[in-house]
């Protein structure tokens, strides 16, 4: 299996009481990390929105279409594009750029199944750590 979410960093925060598609987008994204505190202007999630509205028609973007669409300099499209790649969230296709999935759910699926298995091996690792120790102690 593939692990494609290598850097998802979960923040547990309130939900936010206002249910408008855009205050619940930026909850989303900053509870999966995809945003830093230092993007003022919002470029991340400006980017990340352009690619949702562009999987949910099956398409894919070029940096300068990105940089078009948004107002904002191609060096900032790449900055952020390699972000979301690096946190697997973005994949890069013939120098197009798409989100993973087409559906937020569906990611969300994905991020759940990758947490899950990991958290199976640090169990398995953590397990054998404690049956080596106790051997250990036993000797002394």
């Amino acid at each position: 299996m593939e692990v494609y979410f290598r850097r998802i960093t979960v923040i547990r925060t309130k939900k936010p009481e206002q249910t408008s598609v855009n205050v619940n987008l930026q909850w989303l994204g900053n509870s999966l990390g995809l945003f830093s505190l230092r993007d003022k202007d919002r470029s991340c999630f400006r980017i990340f929105i352009e690619l949702l509205k562009s999987a949910q028609r099956g398409e894919s973007l070029s940096s300068d279409e990105l940089a078009y669409r948004l107002n904002l300099t191609r060096g900032t499209i790449i900055h952020h594009i390699h972000t979301l790649e690096d946190k697997g969230i973005v994949v890069q296709r013939d120098g197009r750029y798409a989100l993973r999935v087409k559906k937020l759910a569906e990611l969300i699926e994905n991020v759940r199944s990758e947490f899950l298995n990991s958290c199976n091996v640090l169990l398995d690792v953590a397990k054998d750590i404690d049956k080596k120790l106790v051997r250990e102690i036993e000797k002394e």
